[in-house]
């Protein structure tokens, strides 16, 4: 049975995630009540992403409301001046790099905001209202650990975070599920594996090795680059999300994979050939640049997700295998050279500071 939502709060919808999920409701029609996206627009929000949607449906479908999620007396304003009955949380610090050299940040976001978004919602929503809501929690594979060749993170495998973001986020789940066994809130919870596709800063491994193959600087692959990684499309996330807000069973987690297990190292070749094919180079001409690099401390092996439960619930499918995938998304950057640098230059936060007259 489909819930009818009307009125979607999405946090942090000018990061990756968020950008692509608005841009698939309303690019795929099947969605016709409003979007609120807050965000605090730290160095990895973009509201450029959302020009196009800003222009047509502002001010009447869109809204846009810079928040930090920690802020409860805004954040409740804000459920209450747009009567929220469903939260899409993407809001987070999700750069593991940047986590082991500032921890804090991370658990101020990731934990205490989502707490904050929680607590806001438990106390707007209330009486057989509440049964109406609700408040979907994206996280990711990262929370389960390493895992062992031919295993695979299921539903109900237990936590084993081994970096500061990882650990924050598994946090924030402990903390989504606490809300809905202790206080009913109505919770839906998602882990999904590696996202790519457009619109993605330029600090994760696809955007950045595209960009560096493009200005043929060097590609850092850490340690032997084997370690292996499950490739999920940006639009097949979002596709399954949309599954969940509709049919999700209150209570649950779904897990979200690509089923496309690539070693890094693997995956940094390939990208190498693809802009190779598309420059008229040869193919092994771009694989001089790759340098390994001493590996991150806690690096995990292989994330390798099992997604047959939303599967077969819920008849969710993937779309997009990862080589097509990869070749979408480096065409994408290669067709958007100003969207690069506008963002490597910092120039669209100038652009952000004229048109919502933010300092």
């Amino acid at each position: 049975m489909k819930r009818r939502l009307k009125n979607i709060l999405v946090t942090g919808g000018a990061g990756f995630i968020g950008t692509n999920f608005i841009h698939y409701l309303f690019k795929n029609k099947f969605f016709e009540g409003i979007i609120v996206n807050i965000d605090k627009i730290t160095y990895a929000g973009n509201l450029e992403n959302l020009r196009d949607v800003e222009q047509r449906f502002g001010g009447e479908r869109y809204f846009f409301e810079k928040a930090d999620i920690n802020d409860f007396d805004k954040i409740k304003a804000i459920f209450d001046g747009y009567e929220i009955d469903t939260v899409v949380h993407f809001a987070a610090e999700s750069h593991v790099d940047r986590s082991l050299h500032g921890p804090k940040e991370f658990l101020h976001t990731n934990v205490m905001g989502t707490f904050n978004l929680l607590e806001v919602a438990r106390k707007c929503w209330t009486g057989e209202e509440k049964k109406k809501k609700l408040f979907h929690h994206i996280s990711t594979d990262e929370v389960y650990g390493s895992t062992k060749e031919m295993k695979y993170f299921l539903e109900s495998t237990a936590y084993q975070p081994n970096s500061p973001y990882s650990a924050s986020k598994a946090c924030s789940d402990h903390l989504a599920r606490v809300f809905y066994k202790t206080y009913g809130l109505p919770v839906t919870i998602s882990n999904c594996s590696n996202n790519y596709g457009p619109y993605q800063f330029p600090e994760k491994l696809v955007p950045l090795m595209i960009l560096n193959i493009l200005d043929e600087k060097i590609l850092p692959v850490y340690g032997d680059g084997k370690n292996v990684r499950d490739w999920l499309y940006v639009e097949d996330h979002c596709s399954a999300i949309w599954k969940i807000l509709n049919q999700g069973k209150i209570g649950e987690t779904y897990n979200i994979g690509g089923e496309n297990e690539w070693e890094n190292i693997r995956l940094v070749h390939f990208l190498c050939e693809k802009i190779g094919q598309l420059n008229g180079k040869d193919k092994d001409y771009y694989n001089k640049l790759i340098t390994f690099v001493k590996d991150r401390p806690g690096h995990d092996r292989r994330y390798a997700i099992n997604c047959d439960k939303i599967k077969q619930e819920l008849g969710w499918k993937q779309e997009v295998d990862v080589e097509e995938g990869l070749e979408m998304t480096v065409k994408w950057y290669m067709n958007n050279p100003e969207w690069v640098d506008r963002v490597k230059s910092g120039e669209y936060k100038n652009w952000i500071k004229k048109n919502y007259k933010m300092r």
